[in-house]
This record gives structure tokens, sequence and C-alpha cells, in this order.
């Protein structure tokens, strides 16, 4: 393969499906134009947007399918398979979160079981749904929604107005502002020092956590690319990296949901 072609095989695996609205309306990129939404603010992922609802909505009908089907006798093996979940998922959110606040383990459960599907979804050869979506006309196809930093950031925003929520509601916006201006440096002159560094830290937690799981899964993805331009040698190269990336996908879940726990858990203490 040359390096153009090499290039091109990369590029076009790295391209979303896009649609955006243009002086002609709303146009999808094509392969003869798949620039046509770069630098457009009202540009969508729709590759993106699709296999992160599709999985949000197999998420919610496996675990109330479980809790419909759930018996108090012996437990069959979904149920306890979605048992073993959210048992993992409480003993951790317990251990972490001192608060009172019933929505934190539905939280947790929702972004480590969501997060983890779409992770997981790193495993499919590259080229099999993408290929199959070519033969039917569609350009392009990214089916790894965590690989995308707009799902990403968008969930860490999502935790960061909780943040910012509860912070206020359990301090007050008195209690807040204090947080911000006396810390860590408890003195009136200090305070622009010290709303330098709690505002830093503040906006930070969004970022890193966004970041840190695209930056992650995209990696994971290039090298799935990679391995896949390798011929007969991808194979077994492919069920390498696998074995390694199974790991990778659970534990980016998993910290995703431990850092959001976390960060819940410090905006209900009431100092």
């Amino acid at each position: 393969m040359s390096a153009e072609s090499s290039s091109g095989y990369i590029k076009h695996h790295l391209q979303n499906l896009q649609v955006c609205s243009t002086q002609e309306g709303w146009q999808f990129n094509t392969a003869e134009n798949p620039t046509l939404c770069k630098g457009n603010f009202n540009a969508i992922n729709v590759d993106s947007m699709f296999f992160s609802l599709l999985l949000g909505f197999v998420f919610l009908w496996m675990f109330r399918s479980a809790a419909k089907k759930a018996t108090i006798g012996v437990p069959g093996k979904f149920q306890a398979f979605i048992e073993l979940i959210i048992d993992f998922v409480g003993t951790n959110v317990n251990d972490t979160f001192h608060g009172k606040n019933r929505l934190i383990a539905p939280l947790g459960l929702t972004i480590f079981v969501w997060v983890y599907m779409m992770n997981l979804m790193d495993l499919i050869p590259v080229d099999w749904i993408p290929g199959l979506a070519h033969s039917i006309g569609i350009p392009f196809l990214k089916i790894v929604p965590s690989t995308d930093v707009n799902v990403t950031f968008a969930m860490s925003l999502s935790i960061f107005v909780l943040i910012l929520f509860y912070s206020i509601k359990v301090k007050g916006i008195g209690g807040f502002t204090k947080e911000l201006t006396m810390n860590p440096f408890n003195h009136w002159s200090l305070i622009w020092l010290n709303l330098i560094l709690e505002l830093s830290a503040l906006i930070a937690k969004p970022i890193s956590l966004s970041l840190r799981l695209f930056g992650n899964m995209y990696a994971g993805e290039l090298i799935y690319i990679l391995i896949a331009m390798m011929g007969l040698y991808q194979i077994p190269l492919h069920f390498g990296w696998s074995l390694l990336h199974v790991l990778v996908t659970f534990l980016q879940a998993f910290i995703f949901m431990m850092l959001t726990v976390v960060y819940l858990s410090l905006a209900h203490e009431d100092h």
C-alpha cells in the first residue's frame, strides 16, 4: 500500500458522516467533498449521534428487561449478569460518595455501562460496518462515539453543570463563592490568587474528563486502523491488541464514572 493510499485510508476512517447548514440548505459531506462541513459551527456528526443514542436505547432495554423478568429465587444468567454490574457500581459509589443523593448511583451506573458500550464498539473490525454502509451509499461512518471529542465533551459538560448545581445547592451561593475566593489562602488580600487557582481547577475538571476518554479511545481506534493496513498480519495483531484493549475500554469507562462520583462528592461537601 502506497503512502498516499495509506494516508487516504486513514483519513477516510477518521472522517465522520456530517450534516451541516450551507447556503444551499442542510447537506451531508460526501466522498467528493469530505471537508464540506469543516469549520461549520452548525455541523452535526450524524454517526456519533446515531450510535450513541442506539447504544443508550440498548442499555435501557437490557436493564428494563432484566427488571421486568427479575425473580426472588435463583436468578438466571442474564439477571445475575445485570445484578453483578449493579453491585459493582453500587459498591464503588458507596465507597466514594459520602453524601445523600439518590441520583448519584443511577448516574454512575448509566455512565459506566453507556461509556463501556461505546468503547466496546472499537473491538469490531474497522472495515466491517463502514464497508457495509459504503455499499449502500454512505461515504463515511465512525462507529465508536467515544472517539468523537464532541460526544465526550458533551458528557463532561453535563457533569460540570451538575457539579455547579450541587455546589450551590449544598453550600449556598455564599458558601460556594467563599470556597472559590478563600481557598487555599484564607486571607482577603489573596482573593485574586485563590480565584485564579480555584477557577482553573474547576474548569479543568470537564476538560480533563472529556480529553482523557477521547484521547485513549482515539489512539486505540488509530491503532486498529493501522493494523487493518497490514494484510494477512492483521488477524493475529488484531486479536492481540483486542485482548489489551478490552482492559482499556473497561478502565476508561470506570475512570469516567469514578471521577464523576468524586467530583460530585466534593460538590456535596460543606466545609
